[in-house]
């Protein structure tokens, strides 16, 4: 075997049949160490438990119109659950795998993807929770499909495709397999919505995606919004249990139900091509930017419209567990599944879930393109002078509280800690209170790092902070420069008017300025 050999050369031991950590890392680059992740000390002694009953209970917010926490799985059917932790490998454009790659994937067999009996530093965890945070999947939408892999490997069809690659040479958003049953293809599940790649090539794991995968794996991703296969449903029903909210009577998501395949893509790939995704519980109507995960560690706050407290690791643990596989669709007495639908397909380790929280904890802001000019000092008066620092306060450019949504009054039973601003920035409503994540509050989000993310506001319906100071973008004949429905040419995205009043000088001094952040 090429491993093998090369392995020895490396000097590495090669133990019968698994493909040694070392030459996967060396040789593959399958595990890349961030530029800018840098390792801290907060490895506890106890690994916080992932479904708790007593940290669940109080842990979402009520959902507006319903006032109710949303419903969960037991513990007992959380943890009955089979485990997920298996290793997946780089998908390469074609000519661009290293010699011996796709014999290395026929005969390295299911790997582990962590082993917590190896991790005896905090560095260890990280360095594991980066692997979780790059190789994870989603082992429901596997494929095997001899055709389908091949297409993935023909040269001439992603040529024709003009699909992207990383600098690397590898493609976005998918994985190889080795399972029990042979090389499955697969979808990448934290780091596909979760990286960016940089001008400069450099490549930044935290933040939203800015890149798209192969046009062929429509096949698997085009229910990838969904955390369950969905047996038995029509693709508009499959759809609708997504997104649709049954307690309202103007429930737009109901015409989803007759919807067929062609307008439910272009839908869904609206929401897709601007740093945006429609994850299950929100709306392809009402879509949101893809987060920002760097920094997320001083966050108070999950989600846009704050669906669920970060009250400390164990908060983004079950959190990564609810989103990948664990919703359960319950909202008193409205149950989205049917009865054969409802259940966990899987689960990850908890301690694959604490290394990824850790890695995640332990990401920071890349060193800024853009120094602090005079141009940027002028700006940072201005966003002082205007008051920006009310909401946007320094060092973090959050005060980590939440604002109202537009029409949204608080129901006078609301839990104390909601800590809003007596005010409203009149952006969309739609999200916060049309959808299952609608809670009538959006966070106030944190400016650090706006250089390098884009598309702004929830909606992600800004492109730039250029559009988003101009006051153009507040009337009816704007043409966006972010997300917008299907042959929507132009509309008027409105709210947050900060910054629409000032002269043109001040408006691009404060943008100098905000590119520092």
């Amino acid at each position: 075997m090429v491993a093998t050999r090369l392995c020895k050369l490396l000097g590495i031991e090669v133990p019968v049949i698994v493909a040694p950590m070392g030459f996967v890392s060396i040789f593959f680059l399958l595990t890349s160490v961030s530029l800018w992740s840098q390792p801290i000390v907060m490895l506890s002694a106890k690994i916080p438990k992932v479904w708790d009953e007593k940290a669940l209970a109080e842990w979402a917010t009520p959902v507006a119109g319903l006032n109710l926490r949303p419903g969960h799985f037991t513990e007992k059917e959380y943890y009955s659950a089979p485990v997920g932790n298996v290793r997946t490998y780089p998908v390469y454009y074609p000519g661009r795998e290293p010699e011996g790659y796709w014999e290395f994937l026929q005969r390295v067999g299911p790997q582990p993807l962590i082993d917590s009996d190896q991790l005896k530093t905090d560095a260890d965890w990280i360095a594991a929770g980066q692997r979780v945070f790059e190789e994870l999947d989603v082992p429901n939408m596997r494929k095997w499909d001899p055709k389908l892999i091949g297409v993935m490997r023909s040269a001439e069809i992603q040529q024709q495709a003009k699909t992207p690659m990383a600098p690397d040479g590898t493609l976005f958003g998918v994985r190889w397999i080795p399972t029990a049953k042979g090389v499955a293809l697969g979808l990448t599940n934290c780091g596909g919505c979760h990286t960016r790649y940089l001008t400069d090539g450099r490549r930044l794991n935290g933040a939203p995606a800015n890149t798209g995968g192969p046009r062929q794996i429509g096949s698997i991703a085009f229910f990838a919004a969904s955390v369950l296969p969905l047996e038995g449903d029509t693709p508009g029903m499959a759809y609708y249990r997504n997104y649709g909210v049954p307690w309202l009577n103007d429930d737009v998501h109901e015409q989803l139900k007759k919807m067929e395949l062609p307008a439910l893509g272009r839908l869904f790939g609206s929401a897709l091509r601007y740093g945006t995704f429609p994850r299950w519980g929100g709306s392809v109507y009402y879509t949101t930017k893809i987060p920002d995960l760097i920094g997320f560690k001083d966050r108070r706050w999950i989600d846009h419209t704050a669906t669920h407290q970060h009250r400390d690791i164990g908060d983004l643990m079950r959190y990564a567990a609810l989103v990948s596989y664990a919703e359960s669709y319950e909202f008193g007495p409205y149950k989205i599944l049917a009865d054969h639908q409802r259940r966990i397909d899987w689960r990850a380790p908890d301690e694959a879930l604490y290394a990824l929280a850790l890695y995640i904890y332990s990401l920071q802001v890349p060193p800024n393109l853009h120094a602090l000019s005079e141009k940027a000092r002028a700006g940072q008066k201005i966003f002082e002078r205007e008051g920006c620092a009310g909401c946007h306060t320094p060092p973090l450019y959050t005060n980590n509280k939440l604002t109202l949504a537009e029409g949204f009054t608080p129901p006078s039973d609301q839990p104390s800690y909601l800590e809003s601003l007596a005010l409203s920035v009149a952006t969309d409503p739609g999200l916060a209170l049309k959808t299952r994540k609608g809670t009538g509050y959006y966070k106030v989000p944190s400016l650090k790092g706006l250089w390098y993310r884009g598309s702004y506001l929830h909606d992600g319906s800004v492109a730039n902070l250029e559009e988003m100071f101009d006051p153009d973008r507040v009337k009816d004949s704007h043409v966006p420069g972010g997300w917008k429905l299907p042959d929507t040419k132009t509309r008027a995205i409105k709210g947050h008017p900060f910054g629409l009043s000032l002269k043109p000088e001040e408006r691009t001094h404060l943008i100098a300025f905000l590119e520092t952040l």
